[in-house]
């Protein structure tokens, strides 16, 4: 089922199973995806990271993610564009900026428990109702519809994990963190840099981080580095040397003990690597 319209709104709701599950690769540019597994398992690949989903799990995707290959029984898929929902400028009405998407973090998931997946499938039928209903107002009813989703993913991400205990003012630092690195990532390798942004101290930022997450800003700042240096080693053309300068870095030995750090091997023979298993 899908949603368009003259100002290039788009949205769809899609059942998948084994016939149609190759529709996961054919997504439009500037689109947001959530699936949600409803099968026993579901095997997908995600920027040559593989991941096995659970039943009720549900993961993230940006419109930067590369999925590879998919694997299941049957899923549920929403995809919806900027000129539907902007997750940027309406951020204040779902809080999902930094946690659902824009997240340092490679495929943000949530797994539903019984009430969690009931209060899905609840607003699954209300959707999917609304997608084939032409009265007025539709638009409007299929976007509050795509905001209460977002909204109960947001709510079970942080009941789930330590974020529950923080203040809202401790939630928002940690969302906005991750937005900025995950835009000012290319240039910005070190904290103070986004410490600043945020009116903070690097050590405030290091003591919130280390409490609740367990991982420091600047391994968070490193991990998304690593993220699009996959990335763009397995699926561009450039060379090593280019991606580098991408990255910020102004000299290939730097960049290559840094990936080799990470990734346990250089950035040539990851791409040797990657190329050997997609032959």
């Amino acid at each position: 089922m899908v949603f368009e319209n003259d100002s290039k709104e788009f949205l769809s709701l899609t059942e998948l199973d084994t016939e149609n599950q190759d529709s996961v690769f054919c997504a439009q540019k500037m689109v947001k995806t959530f699936i949600w597994n409803t099968a026993d398992n579901l095997t997908i690949t995600i920027d040559n990271v593989p991941y096995q989903l659970s039943k009720n799990e549900v993961i993230f995707l940006t419109e930067f993610h590369k999925i590879d290959h998919v694997r299941l029984r049957s899923a549920r898929m929403i995809r919806f564009n900027k000129s539907f929902f902007c997750m940027i400028d309406q951020d204040s009405q779902v809080g999902s900026k930094g946690l659902l998407f824009y997240s340092a973090t490679h495929v943000p998931s949530l797994v539903l428990n019984a009430s969690d997946a009931e209060d899905f499938e609840t607003s699954w039928k209300i959707f999917s109702k609304e997608m084939l209903n032409e009265n007025l107002l539709k638009k409007e009813m299929l976007e509050t519809m795509l905001k209460r989703m977002l909204i109960l993913s947001v709510r079970i991400l942080n009941k789930s994990t330590d974020l529950q205990n923080l203040e809202k003012k401790q939630l928002d630092i940690i969302r906005e963190f991750n937005y900025l690195v995950d835009s000012h990532f290319l240039k910005h390798h070190d904290v103070a840099f986004y410490a600043s942004k945020l009116n903070k101290s690097p050590k405030t930022l290091a003591n919130l981080f280390s409490t609740v997450l367990k991982r420091t800003p600047r391994e968070i700042i490193h991990d998304r580095i690593m993220i699009h240096a996959r990335r763009q080693i397995n699926y561009s053309n450039f060379s090593i040397k280019e991606i580098a300068h991408q990255l910020g870095y102004n000299d290939i030995q730097t960049f290559s003990r840094f990936f080799r750090n990470r990734e346990g091997m250089s950035p040539v023979q990851y791409r040797d690597k990657f190329a050997l298993q997609y032959k």
